[in-house]
């Protein structure tokens, strides 16, 4: 059932998109620069309630009759670039094709009106439109903020249709304790008692090497593991470096195990060879281990695991898809604790402890928590925020949803 607020809402009515239109002009001493526009803000689309539960489905269902209204009343206005930066305190033509961009959504309030004047309600406007669309909450309108705006309200509408369909397949219930990696969204959701307990940014699969979809059980967390290389970053990766570099495997702890569990010298083989050692590459446990600190192991036949990293830097990237299908955690050992917490003795401090000594210690869940790897890139919330994500792995059906950039930083349209 499609609650009758959606409906009701004055910004998708045709009635009030003429009223934009026709809104008289209003000059710059009218414009607002004060902190009530911070509640507009990208804070104010940050909810506890996890994207898969029991207010999933009339959550998005909400969310398409709100953009079916706005795609039968026209949609919204193209925002073109600017010949200035678009950001607080500029005054500029463009400013009113995006001041009715953001009041047909719902991120800009009706009452703040029509004008050129960038102020601070169209500074918070800006920010909740870019949380809702997973970009760097930062209100200055970039290439990735404007081809985001610029995406039509039908293929919008298209996208949560056929996200209807995929959160549709899952049960209401996922267990009282149960982790969501979402991999569109690149962030890991630990879920208790229906409600959010701790979110994790995360950097998963690249779409050649992409992360698979997964409904299974963490059996296991692993503190100072020892790192296996998959056979195809040996090829892909490893043995070109050590072409290059013949002293790359000591440098990063990774030593050379044959069949029997013995070690081999890696200036006895062979590197030029057509095919890779057949041999296992094993990274001691370390500051340079490719899973620092953690491995979160689950069931599954891709041999992929959640895991630290020591390259912290990758969580600031606005765009998170680059791993070999495994998922880096930020603040992974929140999630640890929180998966160990009904694992005696295995308190936080406990868990330092151990970590510090760089000592291989695998510790089995006395509990297995369900953990679902999912491909969602649209949704609703039961207050009515609709996100949207880049469909980086191309699901969607719109070549207009895919990530059509490599870049890792928004630059400014100028």
């Amino acid at each position: 059932m499609v609650g009758a607020g959606a409906l009701a809402a004055p910004a998708f009515a045709q009635s009030a998109i003429d009223s934009l239109i026709n809104a008289p002009q209003r000059g710059d001493w009218d414009d607002q620069f004060d902190a009530k526009a911070a509640s507009r803000t990208a804070t104010a689309v940050v909810s506890n309630t996890p994207i898969l539960g029991p207010q999933s489905v009339p959550s998005i269902q909400q969310a398409i009759a709100q953009y079916q209204q706005i795609a039968s009343a026209g949609g919204w206005p193209e925002v073109s670039p600017s010949q200035q930066r678009l950001q607080i305190g500029v005054t500029d033509p463009a400013v009113q094709s995006l001041r009715q961009r953001l009041i047909i959504t719902g991120d800009l309030p009706r009452e703040a009106g029509i004008s050129s004047a960038f102020d601070s309600y169209v500074d918070g406007a800006v920010k909740r439109f870019q949380a809702r669309h997973g970009l760097p909450a930062d209100g200055v309108i970039g290439e990735f903020t404007l081809k985001a705006m610029n995406i039509p309200a039908d293929v919008r509408l298209q996208q949560l249709n056929t996200n209807l369909i995929r959160i549709q397949t899952f049960p209401e219930e996922l267990g009282r304790r149960h982790v969501m990696v979402n991999i569109p969204a690149a962030y890991v959701e630990a879920v208790e008692d229906g409600s959010v307990a701790t979110r994790h940014a995360a950097v998963v699969g690249r779409i050649s090497r992409p992360t698979h979809l997964v409904n299974s059980k963490i059996y296991e967390v692993i503190l100072n593991p020892y790192w296996t290389a998959p056979r195809s970053i040996v090829e892909k990766d490893i043995v070109p470096l050590m072409r290059k570099d013949p002293t790359y495997l000591e440098k990063n702890a990774i030593r050379l195990i044959d069949g029997k569990g013995n070690e081999v010298a890696p200036e006895t083989v062979d590197w030029n060879a057509e095919k890779a050692p057949n041999l296992m590459f094993r990274q001691d446990p370390g500051k340079t281990n490719a899973m620092a600190s953690t491995k979160i192991n689950f069931y599954n036949k891709n041999g992929e695991y959640m895991h630290d990293t020591p390259q912290q830097g990758l969580f600031n990237k606005l765009m998170r898809f680059e791993s070999s299908g495994c998922v880096r955690v930020q603040n992974v050992r929140d999630l640890t604790t929180w998966l160990l917490r009904e694992t005696s003795p295995w308190s936080r401090q406990q868990m330092e402890q151990v970590i510090t000594t760089r000592v291989n210690t695998p510790i089995k869940l006395a509990e297995e928590v369900p953990v679902y790897f999912v491909y969602i890139s649209a949704w609703g919330m039961p207050d009515g925020v609709v996100q949207f994500r880049d469909d980086i792995y191309q699901l969607d059906g719109n070549a207009e949803l895919a990530l059509d950039t490599t870049a890792g930083t928004e630059q400014p349209v100028q």
